[in-house]
């Protein structure tokens, strides 16, 4: 960069104003960086917990499964899955962490009995879909996590990566300006001291020999 720069003390100014501005923007990114990455581990527990949750009522839901297809006939189950169907709503909205768009689900509650009717149904196959409804809860508490904590990782090397630009190669450029426009600047500085000096050594010498023609005609009349 100091190739494509003039060399002057405006130049210098502004170099200087750069550099504070990266070094600022460097200070806000690491900044940024660690409420990311503290965030990503609170979420890596909350997101590990979910997972935990998954495998517990996924455990009881085929429990309950197993002991319904023994009681009430695997017929009767399967005609149970084809019938019970429904639509399964969230609430999802988009929040913002530290500036990155992430999924907000709200899960609404679900009715504590099936609509079948026992008559019907056999209440073991109807706490089976009932389990079944607190997987699907789990599975969507899952994914809502698992999105939030794969969107702050990406954000989180983003934001390493424009640090990293800035605190290698940004910085150091601007840095690299400001000794090529300061070496240039003491350059002609010396010169010009050295140009001053001669000049004025120059005047001196003119007036010195001037004044020495003086004394010469002087001295030469007194003698006459």
């Amino acid at each position: 960069m100091a190739g494509q720069i003039s060399p002057t003390r405006s130049a210098l100014l502004a170099s200087k104003a750069s550099l504070k501005t990266a070094n600022g923007g460097a200070d806000l990114l690491k900044r940024k960086r660690d409420a990311l990455i503290g965030e990503f581990f609170a979420l890596v527990k909350d997101a590990l917990a979910a997972r935990e949750q998954l495998s517990g009522v996924s455990k009881g839901a085929y429990t309950s499964l197993f002991g319904a297809k023994a009681w009430d006939s695997p017929e009767a189950v399967e005609s149970l899955s084809l019938a019970g169907t429904g639509d399964y709503a969230v609430d999802m909205q988009i929040e913002s962490i530290y500036g990155v768009k992430v999924p907000k689900i709200n899960i609404p509650e679900r009715a504590a009995q099936s609509h079948f009717s026992p008559i019907n149904v056999g209440a073991r196959t109807i706490q089976a879909s009932n389990d079944f409804g607190g997987v699907l809860e789990a599975i969507v508490k899952v994914a809502a996590t698992e999105t939030k904590l794969r969107r702050i990782g990406e954000e989180i090397k983003k934001t390493s990566r424009r640090v990293n630009a800035l605190e290698q190669v940004v910085i150091p450029g601007i840095h690299d300006d400001i000794r090529f426009i300061r070496s240039v600047l003491d350059q002609r500085e010396r010169e010009a001291g050295f140009t001053q000096k001669k000049i004025k050594a120059k005047i001196e010498g003119k007036n010195k020999a001037a004044r020495e023609a003086a004394a010469a005609t002087s001295h030469g009349s007194a003698a006459d």
